[in-house]
């Protein structure tokens, strides 16, 4: 959440910066705007009625108790208060709206963010690793992954419906390698500390990083009844938003920081909006697997400490031998809580395009704001908000992809990365009969 007074105090530099995302974006400011100049007036209008009261009161103590100009200040005391009151109901009442109001704005882009309205605008900063070369017709995942008979997605659909998969023998075995790789690595080597977050929260830790209220329709709400109460608890679209609200309403001290966890979690999301998109394989499920990265620092070492996150999740595609691309998003492409982002695009072979599967964002103080996460620069000093960043370090279901896309061969089988081989417990991924899908 952005902060209001630097919102009033600033409003053509903040809607500058929200008009860079859109103009959509930029227009939601101009409610704000109005409720705070009303708020300000009836400030104003509370100070002067509190001012004529103390005037006022000190009047009527000067008179005789029984005169009618005794009587008649009470009268107008009565009157002011009544004034007061009415003008504190309505300050709330805008304040309320206020808060509102400002929970549906993005976060600003951060100002070394290039300028663009959608993916298309977004800059290549990199690729490492060659693209496979194949001297056969490459299949798809979803395709392939069934010939293997390593995901079955018919099963799924009678199960769940359309846009969940399940992952059979060497599949189910592949992604339980890939979560245990992942793992290890983040923690032995990047000294990330492992969380084994709940799988259902509540809806203050979805405000807190940014999906409620915003991106309700995306999300899946759990009713619980009792025998004595009722309450909703909401599956989890990302560990990001566990992870993140580990500290909600804590105030930290600066020697702790930073903090760096990493989570392996189930996610869920309805993928509102996305109706005919990917609607093949494994691209964009309602349920997916993920191992989430999460930072919380100072202020002053956001901006590194988004390169570090973004080199952990590199890593993990680099000892895999996954050939990968760096963008930056543009200012029109950047999600809602994010200010600064960089995606790993992996090749699909099959596709003859470049897909995300990891985005390493910097948050600022937005997300810390609405949790309300807090540090002291100094031992008994002022608190201030922190700074919060996530990232997939890395989806498991689109490493599958790349490894099914990038590694098959001619002959239908696909190669084991080399680095995965001692979690995974064997080279090659065949067909469960021994033979190879194209046998």
């Amino acid at each position: 959440m952005l902060d209001l007074r630097h919102v009033t105090d600033h409003l053509d530099e903040v809607r500058a910066a929200l008009g860079r995302r859109s103009a959509q974006a930029a227009a939601l400011l101009e409610p704000i705007a109005q409720l705070a100049a009303e708020r300000r007036e009836v400030i104003a209008a509370e100070e002067a009625r509190a001012a004529e009261r103390n005037a006022a009161s000190k009047a009527m103590a000067r008179l005789d108790k029984g005169s009618p100009e005794f009587a008649a200040r009470r009268a107008e005391l009565k009157d002011l208060g009544e004034d007061a009151k009415a003008l504190s109901e309505r300050r709330a009442q805008i304040e309320g709206a206020v808060q509102e109001k400002l929970a549906e704005l993005p976060n600003l882009p951060d100002a070394t963010v290039p300028s663009g309205s959608s993916a298309e605008d977004n800059p290549v900063l990199g690729t490492w690793g060659e693209r496979p070369a194949c001297s056969f017709a490459p299949l798809p995942h979803w395709d392939l992954g069934p010939q293997l008979g390593v995901v079955d997605f018919e099963r799924a659909a009678k199960l769940s419906g359309p846009r969940f998969s399940v992952m059979v023998g060497a599949g189910a075995r592949l992604e339980r390698a890939l979560i245990g790789f992942m793992l290890d690595l983040h923690t032995r080597e990047h000294g990330y500390t492992e969380i084994v977050p709940p799988f259902l929260v509540k809806d203050a830790a979805l405000f807190g990083t940014g999906q409620l209220p915003k991106f309700a329709a995306d999300l899946f709400r759990i009713e619980k009844r009792d025998p004595d109460k009722a309450y909703e608890l909401y599956l989890i679209p990302t560990a990001e938003v566990p992870l993140t609200n580990l500290h909600a309403d804590e105030i930290l001290e600066a020697a702790s920081l930073p903090l760096g966890y990493v989570a392996y979690t189930p996610c869920f999301r309805s993928e509102a909006g996305s109706h005919g998109k990917d609607v093949r394989g494994m691209i964009r499920q309602h349920q997916f697997n993920k191992v989430e990265l999460v930072r919380l620092c100072t202020p002053e070492s956001s901006a590194a400490e988004l390169e570090l996150l973004t080199r952990h999740a590199e890593e993990v595609l680099r000892r895999l031998g996954l050939h990968y691309r760096r963008v930056e998003l543009c200012a029109g492409d950047l999600g809602f809580a994010a200010c600064k982002t960089y995606d790993l695009e992996i090749w699909l072979p099959s596709q003859g395009a470049y897909r995300e599967i990891s985005s390493c964002s910097n948050c600022g103080d937005f997300q810390a704001r609405r949790a309300k996460i807090r540090y002291r620069p100094q031992p008994g000093g002022k608190p201030r908000l922190l700074h919060t960043l996530n990232g997939s370090g890395l989806a498991v279901g689109r490493t599958v992809i790349g490894i099914l896309e990038q590694c098959q061969r001619a002959d239908g089988s696909v190669i084991v990365p080399e680095a995965l081989r001692p979690h995974f417990g064997g080279e090659v991924i065949c067909a469960p009969d021994g033979r190879c899908a194209s046998s």
